[in-house]
């Protein structure tokens, strides 16, 4: 069964301050941290982003832009570009602002995922973008953005997603699973 990784690395990075796939963990990027944690268990991994930060990427890293059908709206649209860059049975999507996720939690992750879409929950807050989206779902996708849905948690209510507990994947997962969206959060982490 193939598995690719998507990271999403498009997000305008407002409250943040500067392209949050480009700051940095100790001495290393998000993305890459993010990479890492993705090809433990994937065969391949692409980073979805937009143009104005694909030449920041260093060459050997398979980095796309939305279809230009859906470039820029939001990451559904990351999503099924990813999706539509590589042929796999299933993809493991993560954003690249949350580089405390690694490889133990992802492979986790992988092994209760059944069908459809299998993402995250902890303390009743929903992660949409740490899960796993089987290659059939692609035609889900298709006709939200072709109906302007881009809500991803309405999408996923059509999906047939299954909500798997943080706890359940990692011990620690109010830091694990949070979004560092401000430098201060990564301060914190």
């Amino acid at each position: 069964m193939k598995t690719v990784g998507i990271i999403l690395a498009g997000g305008e990075s407002r409250r943040f301050g500067s392209p949050k796939a480009f700051a940095k963990l100790g001495n290393r990027y998000f993305y890459e941290v993010v990479k890492e944690a993705l090809a433990s268990h994937c065969d391949e991994v692409v980073v979805v982003t937009r143009q104005e930060l694909v030449a920041r990427f260093p060459v050997g890293v398979n980095v796309i832009m939305d279809g230009v059908k859906y470039a820029g709206r939001g990451p559904l649209a990351g999503i099924l570009s990813g999706m539509e860059s590589v042929e796999a049975d299933r993809y493991v999507v993560l954003p690249c602002d949350m580089p405390f996720v690694d490889g133990e939690v992802i492979g986790e992750l992988l092994a209760r995922h059944e069908q459809a879409v299998t993402a995250v929950v902890v303390e009743g807050r929903h992660h949409p973008l740490v899960s796993v989206w089987d290659a059939d779902v692609m035609q889900v996708l298709r006709e939200a953005l072709d109906s302007d849905q881009l809500r991803v948690m309405a999408v996923l209510s059509t999906s047939g997603v299954t909500w798997i507990e943080g706890y359940v994947l990692t011990e620690n997962e109010k830091q694990v699973f949070a979004n560092v969206n401000t430098p201060e959060v990564l301060e914190r982490g």
